[in-house]
């Protein structure tokens, strides 16, 4: 994984807006808040908060990871919307091409996950201490030697989806950390966040948001 920080200098992509919430399409290779340091300062967040200043993170995506982002515009929409996310009342789809032919159709990982302290960020599995973590898959097709399917978090850990379909030994094409060989030699993570369905903080009516692949 390179050290540099690039992000791409894309058009924000905004996807839904109301005056409670603001939904956009994150691109791959773009932080969702600021890291440590100014050269890490380009974010989602910032940028979204040029557009509509008073915006306020609800929750994140590896940096990688690309699709369907909502953020609060107001304070009682940040918490109403944080607490369907820790209480799992969101449902989550994302699409990834995986290396191999991933069998059988459909499945469900179940591996807890904790983070690999002395090489953080990566997360590993840990039965002993580590935390529940639980994703469904469902194959779409087999292309040659990859598959691209779609992923269906039960949880929300760091890395869930990643450190999940490497366990399988069908690592995310393009992962920087848990990718090796021939599944490394793409040009970006091929995880991207398609769908995400939540209530509206405003009364609660369900709302479904999706934002297409770029792979």
């Amino acid at each position: 994984m390179s050290d540099t920080y690039d992000p791409p200098q894309t058009p924000l992509d905004v996807l839904y807006e109301d005056a409670q919430l603001i939904v956009v399409n994150k691109p791959s290779g773009l932080l969702s808040v600021p890291g440590r340091g100014a050269h890490l300062s380009d974010c989602l967040l910032t940028r979204v908060q040029d557009v509509f200043p008073q915006a306020l993170l609800v929750h994140r995506l590896d940096r990688d990871t690309s699709g369907v982002m909502v953020f609060a515009q107001t304070p009682h929409a940040q918490r109403n919307l944080s607490m369907q996310f820790e209480q799992r009342q969101t449902r989550k789809t994302y699409v990834a091409r995986v290396w191999g032919q991933l069998e059988p159709k459909t499945g469900t990982v179940d591996l807890p996950l904790i983070v690999d302290w002395p090489n953080r960020p990566r997360q590993m599995v840990c039965h002993a201490t580590g935390k529940l973590a639980v994703t469904d898959w469902r194959v779409v097709k087999t292309e040659g030697d990859t598959t691209r399917v779609r992923l269906f978090p039960k949880t929300g850990r760091s890395h869930q989806l990643r450190v999940h379909m490497q366990a399988l030994g069908h690592p995310i094409l393009g992962d920087p950390f848990y990718a090796t060989g021939d599944a490394l030699d793409f040009p970006r993570l091929m995880l991207h966040s398609e769908e995400l369905r939540l209530k509206h903080p405003e009364g609660g009516v369900s709302m479904k948001f999706r934002a297409r692949p770029e792979f």
